[in-house]
């Protein structure tokens, strides 16, 4: 990216947080470390790909620098004023402007599941149930194994425990980096393996555990 075009991209993320500095939650895009940590574990065979909230699209381009394919990608993002430059950078990607707490309700993929979801969304500022809602969509799409990556500036998880426990999944912090305005850390958000029981011992198995989306519809509360 040039010094011109990283220039503009900073002038609207900053009119965008000027605006709305609840839904940017950020004066500035996420930097090449933050994005070199959030999509470390993901590689080409892992599309489809949701991201959320791609904004100036930091880590579109680092999915597509790990050799994932842009028509592989779908872009979710709400802010409008980020769709035309995203539509004319990634044109062979799908980019979707909508809430991400619809996502269960979307119905945009049809056949093959999703491998992985990169959130670029500012869940601190957002109520629980809207962080229920916006992860109870993506894992029904997404295949047994594949997992959310979501950074925060906070210093854990931005994913009370009660919702993980609730919807049957796990976090784990994969890397942080202080070359981040502001400092960020990165969690693994996954499906945890249930406990089952046999006569003989206790063992873990792989499992495509159930989420009840229905649980959460309607609850997107801002």
């Amino acid at each position: 990216m040039t010094a011109k075009a990283a220039c503009s991209d900073f002038l609207r993320f900053f009119r965008s947080w000027i605006s709305n500095p609840l839904r940017v939650a950020a004066i500035a895009p996420s930097g090449d470390s933050l994005a070199r940590i959030m999509t470390s574990e993901i590689a080409a065979l892992d599309g489809p790909i949701i991201e959320l909230g791609p904004g100036t699209g930091v880590f579109t381009r680092a999915l597509l620098a790990r050799g994932v394919s842009e028509a592989d990608l779908t872009l979710i993002e709400y802010g409008p004023e980020f769709i035309d430059a995203l539509q004319a950078r990634f044109p062979a990607a799908r980019v979707l402007q909508m809430d991400a707490a619809h996502l269960a309700q979307a119905d945009i993929f049809e056949d093959e599941p999703v491998g992985a979801v990169i959130s670029g969304l500012p869940l601190l500022s957002m109520s629980p149930r809207k962080i229920a809602s916006i992860l109870a969509g993506v894992f029904t799409y997404m295949r047994p194994g594949g997992a959310v990556y979501q950074f925060t500036y906070g210093p854990r998880c931005p994913v009370p425990r009660p919702i993980l426990d609730r919807l049957g999944l796990k976090a784990v912090r994969i890397g942080g980096t202080v070359r981040n305005l502001p400092p960020a850390s990165v969690y693994r958000i996954s499906r945890r393996k249930p406990l089952e029981l046999s006569r003989e011992r206790l063992r873990y198995r792989d499992s495509d555990a159930d989420i009840d989306v229905a649980a959460f519809s309607g609850e997107t509360g801002g």
